[in-house]
């Protein structure tokens, strides 16, 4: 029998989705070791090159504007954009393994299954888990941990109190859940790519696939045939998603080979020179258990943007309500959009257990109602809570306090995270050591409603009709100039620039989605500038500087006394305006 090796960390995520690795960067890179640990060879869950989905968030693809999720995420998808600017997912997969492994303070564990979980005292003391590939055999042992498998496996096996399925109508008031309580969850979805091959491509049909009639799929949109299709989705109903996985895989299978073969051979679809390029054969789950927290967001806070002293993140993806037995299910539509009224924040306390009292929640099982779930449950918003909740693990370590005491501390996670560029609802910038707020701010040009002063007004994006955004030509090499009260020694300049958060950057095998994107890093981007420290008038420390197609800029200065900061556009990636939404000085 092999060696059990035993390992041993403050932080411990379970789960490597877009929650999972978002949770562990954040909370490594606020000092405290972190695992990750993930039973597939590649990162990325849903997003990975394994299942091939959008990251969709509140933006809607692109329907709500300046709406895109930033922080870890944004880093990300821009790293993504700069380096693999023609989407090939296996590259992305390598992106998102580059973030991981070279991330300080965090260990990656690839290929390694949660087998087992131990708790004393309602507290996770530590889990073992197999490495397939090596065949070894691991102790993790831990402070805090974090519930990021999707299918909310460590919350279940450590006794956490969870959900399956609907709640009734009036448990929560909802107006769209059932009107009895039920088992039914959405389905799995298995999804294929296609490209064209320049000349006339057969297809011929395995025995086992099913056959499809116009008639069928009359209510389910085909007619993009590069690429599909989110609804090939089964399970949920008489098959259980975690239960019946590997059958409902079958099935799926059988479906999109069905599809395709209708698509080929079943009428005129323009898909004559097409030919089947990739078929998934991990289905991409939506839901299955929803672990529960000290709060459960619900369909009504969705809809009236419930504004929470706790807020940490924010969704807006509609209420995307799939059809009970998705894809078995022909005579109705396979979802129906109930749209939320633009975005809505998430309270901390649906990222914690309620009765595991070390247990933090990310991605799709974070607290929520079946209705709510239903917009949360996208991967643009499962990330950002994903951060929010290993900001918090990390508060938590450091104080000794366990995740729900973070409660009264509450104030300082609100600012780690917009110090971390993400965005919280009628949540301002209030660092006290942040020298910039209480500059003079002065530039030698600027567009109108966009002036230099909006760099210190503590909101980093635009909001309604609140540019909150400091606009220039980029051809008048524009100046922006924060003038210090007293000199002081500047340690560190973080700087925001505009990266149109209105436009769509996610991975996708879906053509008409990347036709709408730029293969680049997005024109609005500031891609040269240069700053000045001066002291009196006298320029104390000149730097010339790319923003290698990252929205956050972090120039650190070692330790320098000024009392004037410049900063000067020089180019950006192609927009005629430079833009900087938030200038701190530390």
């Amino acid at each position: 029998m092999r060696e059990v090796q035993e390992m041993t960390f403050d932080f411990i995520v379970v789960g490597g989705g877009m929650a999972g690795i978002c949770g562990a960067i954040a909370a490594a890179r606020k000092g405290i070791s972190t695992a990750l640990i993930h039973n597939r060879p590649v990162l990325g869950g849903n997003a990975s090159s394994e299942i091939r989905m959008h990251i969709c968030g509140a933006d809607h693809h692109m329907s709500v504007p300046n709406a895109r999720e930033t922080g870890v995420l944004e880093e990300i998808l821009l790293e993504n954009k700069r380096r693999n600017p023609e989407m090939v997912y296996p590259i992305f997969d390598a992106v998102l393994w580059e973030k991981v492994h070279f991330q300080e303070n965090l260990t990656l564990y690839l290929n390694t299954h949660m087998t087992e979980v131990e708790c004393q005292n309602m507290k996770i003391t530590g889990i073992y888990a197999k490495q397939l590939t090596t065949e070894k055999t691991f102790h993790f042992i831990g402070t805090m941990f974090m519930d990021a498998t999707g299918d909310g496996v460590l919350g279940a096996m450590a006794g956490a109190e969870f959900r399956v399925g609907r709640e009734g109508r009036n448990q929560y008031g909802e107006s769209l859940a059932p009107e009895q309580e039920d088992s039914f969850t959405m389905g799995s979805s298995l999804m294929f790519k296609a490209r064209d091959m320049g000349h006339q491509v057969p297809f011929i049909k395995p025995f086992w696939a099913n056959t499809y009639t116009e008639e069928q799929l009359k209510l389910r949109d085909h007619s993009n045939v590069s690429s599909g299709y989110w609804w090939i989705e089964l399970g949920g109903g008489d098959q259980e998603i975690i239960r019946d996985g590997e059958e409902i895989r079958d099935e799926l299978l059988k479906a999109v080979y069905g599809v395709w073969d209708h698509i080929k051979n079943g009428g005129d679809h323009g898909a004559g020179q097409m030919e089947l390029d990739w078929v998934g054969f991990l289905p991409g789950k939506r839901e299955s258990r929803r672990l529960i927290g000290d709060y459960v967001l619900t369909e009504k806070d969705c809809l009236e943007g419930t504004k929470f002293k706790d807020a940490i993140a924010y969704g807006g993806w509609p209420m995307d309500i799939h059809t009970v037995e998705g894809f078995l299910n022909e005579t109705d539509n396979p979802t129906v959009w109930n749209q939320v009224n633009g975005i809505y924040s998430i309270p901390y306390r649906c990222l914690y257990s309620c009765n595991v009292e070390n247990l933090f929640l990310g991605g799709r099982a974070i607290s929520c109602s079946h209705v709510a779930f239903s917009s949360t449950r996208v991967m643009g918003t499962c990330a950002v809570a994903g951060q929010a909740a290993g900001t918090a693990a990390a508060l938590a370590v450091k104080k000794a306090i366990l995740p729900r005491e973070v409660l009264s501390s509450i104030e300082e996670l609100q600012q780690n995270l917009l110090k971390d560029d993400c965005y919280i609802p009628y949540v301002k910038n209030q660092d006290a050591d942040d020298r910039a707020r209480t500059a003079v701010v002065t530039a030698s040009h600027w567009l109108e409603g966009c002036e230099p002063e909006q760099v210190i007004n503590g909101v980093a994006r635009t909001v309604g009709d609140e540019t909150n955004c400091w606009r220039a030509l980029i051809k008048d090499k524009p100046i922006l100039e924060l003038k210090l009260s007293e000199p002081l020694w500047i340690e560190e300049l973080q700087i925001t620039l505009d990266s149109n958060l209105s436009r769509e950057i996610t991975p996708s095998i879906d053509d008409t989605v990347l036709a709408r994107q730029e293969f680049q890093p997005p024109s609005e981007l500031i891609d040269r500038y240069e700053i000045d420290i001066l002291l009196e008038g006298k320029i104390i420390e000149h730097q010339e500087l790319r923003s290698m197609g990252q929205r956050l800029q972090r120039i650190s200065l070692g330790c320098i006394r000024g009392d004037t900061v410049r900063v000067k556009a020089v180019s950006t990636y192609g927009s005629e305006n430079a833009g900087i939404f938030e200038v701190r000085i530390y």
